[in-house]
């Protein structure tokens, strides 16, 4: 069994801060296009002050950014939010691992009677 639930709920509150705070971050700095040099630079070094030497942060971004939001209309600029988070130091071996993730919150959110939740893949319902 994947990331569920229980294991969601055993995650310290500060990690599920520091996730938001980096999820809202990466976001905000994506463009709808391929970033300049300048606005990845800018996206990364905040990206870094918040996650420190949490790339097992970055990486849950990351993946989420990819899982739940691949085929739709926002995938491109959450590509270039998760291509900020792999560049911020993100581990890449634990990337897979949350795009499956990601995948799965995508279609139990599309499941959900009146989305209950935000649908925002780092933030609790």
């Amino acid at each position: 069994m994947h990331s569920s639930y229980i294991e969601q709920k055993c995650e310290p509150e500060a990690d599920q801060q520091t996730v938001a705070r980096l999820t809202g971050a990466a976001g905000r700095h994506a463009p709808w296009r391929e970033p300049t040099a300048a606005e990845t630079a800018t996206a990364v070094a905040e990206l870094r002050e918040i996650a420190g030497d949490r790339g097992d942060l970055l990486a849950e971004v990351a993946g989420l950014l990819i899982g739940f939001y691949r085929e739709t209309n926002q995938e491109k600029k959450a590509q270039a939010a998760a291509r900020y988070c792999i560049a911020a130091g993100a581990d890449p071996d634990l990337i897979p691992r949350w795009i499956e993730e990601g995948q799965s919150r995508a279609a139990a959110f599309t499941r959900e009677p009146a989305h209950a939740g935000s649908g925002v893949p780092g933030e609790s319902s």
